[in-house]
């Protein structure tokens, strides 16, 4: 007998629902969210013939959470939708747009017995592989938290401060580099840097870890501090500086947390057996290798050939708007982490680096046909006065021919 069932998770308590391959609904109940209601699952499942060797799929709404964790524990496939999916699924039952928790688990077991084939269960990855997820996606949303912290400084400085900015354009890291944080946490506005001696920049380059080139910059950074410069009113500088050290703030904790996730990831991932070989591709190092260990697993029943891995590879039509559109709004998922993630690491164009190489050659515009322009009218040519009759006698001295016969006669006869 098939049985198929669906939970409707939330916060402080779960609905299970559980249906035949009929659309028969068997059961239903309402568990809490702890390890009593957890416990109360399997008696559930075992009374509609829920086996170790057969066991009940369950399809529910995220991926991750305490109840995911536990169901994929005790081997039991688990298959995620996307709440969006759900939706439509939803209106197949209803078109009232009605919604509620024990309807929602109704529908998540009927997706699995209309459509099992078309969702795919969480990978069976190891605890290790598992790991190495969590760190290497939490320190990715550091690097974009790092990088919106910085923005958001560097359009604050833009408004009240740009010799700083001037100061640090050309250096690597620009203003998140430590010496640059260090000075301008001394000395947050221009009145302050201007103050500023070479002593003192010498000391908070060192400070912040710097040891070459310590003397050439802290004297380019006095002589960029002191050149003359827009500013704002003093007591607007003054304010202005405090909102910066408040976002100098949320900086640095951003690159502390960014620092000691990276950290944390490469020593998880060298752990790994499949470090070696992830990092031996071009280009892979041990960061990168954890985020693709990350985004592939290393279950090895997930794929069923290295042609067409699921849910990485998509063949794509060769029709160039069709896959350009493609590539700007991907599929999304809610059984895989976020698209943005993939496109990061090229996974979604991975079919490009199968093709065979083509040599280089210079991109060639392609020249617009060339425009026909309508017929001119031809200008007749220049009429010129008929020639004298060679019979003609010839002209007595002083007889003044009409100017349009002087051109035709010989010089010795216009005298």
């Amino acid at each position: 007998m098939e049985i198929y069932c669906g939970i409707d998770w939330a916060e402080d308590h779960h609905d299970v629902a559980l249906v035949d391959r009929d659309g028969k609904l068997l059961g239903r109940r309402r568990i809490s969210d702890d390890a009593a209601g957890l416990a109360a699952l399997p008696g559930l499942l075992a009374e509609y013939g829920d086996t170790p060797e057969d066991p009940v799929p369950v399809a529910i709404e995220t991926p991750r959470g305490l109840l995911t964790a536990c169901l994929r524990a005790a081997g039991r496939p688990v298959y995620p939708v996307n709440p969006m999916a759900v939706a439509r699924y939803r209106d197949r039952h209803s078109v009232a747009g009605k919604k509620s928790d024990h309807g929602d688990s109704v529908v998540l077991a009927g997706v699995l017995r209309t459509d099992l084939g078309m969702h795919r269960p969480l990978p069976a990855d190891s605890e290790l592989a598992q790991a190495i997820a969590v760190l290497a996606r939490a320190q990715q949303d550091a690097v974009w938290d790092r990088t919106q912290a910085h923005n958001k400084l560097r359009s604050h400085l833009r408004e009240y401060y740009p010799g700083f900015l001037a100061a640090f354009a050309d250096a690597r890291g620009g203003i998140m580099r430590p010496g640059a944080r260090a000075i301008l946490a001394a000395a947050p506005t221009p009145a302050g840097a201007a103050q500023l001696t070479v002593p003192q920049l010498r000391a908070l380059l060192r400070k912040a870890g710097r040891r070459n080139r310590i003397d050439a910059d802290a004297a380019g950074l006095h002589e960029v501090f002191r050149a003359p410069q827009m500013r704002q009113p003093p007591l607007v500088e003054d304010a202005m500086g405090r909102q910066a050290l408040a976002l100098l703030r949320q900086l640095d904790a951003a690159c502390a947390a960014a620092a000691d996730l990276e950290q944390a990831v490469t020593e998880s991932f060298n752990l790994h057996p499949d470090a070696g070989i992830i990092t031996s591709f071009p280009g892979l190092g041990a960061l990168t290798g954890a985020r693709v260990l990350a985004e592939i697993g290393d279950g090895r029943s997930r794929f069923s050939d290295a042609q067409r891995p699921q849910g990485l590879r998509r063949r794509r039509p060769h029709h160039p708007r069709l896959r350009q559109n493609q590539i700007r709004h991907p599929p999304q998922s809610q059984e895989q982490p976020a698209q943005r993630r993939r496109l990061q690491l090229g996974v979604l164009r991975a079919d490009r680096l199968t093709r065979r190489p083509r040599p280089l050659r210079p991109p060639q515009r392609h020249r617009r046909p060339a425009r026909r322009r309508p017929a001119q009218p031809l200008r007749p040519p220049p009429r010129l006065p008929p020639p004298l009759p060679d019979h003609r006698p010839a002209l007595r001295r002083g007889h003044r021919l009409p100017r349009r016969h002087q051109e035709n006669l010989p010089g010795s006869l216009t005298t």
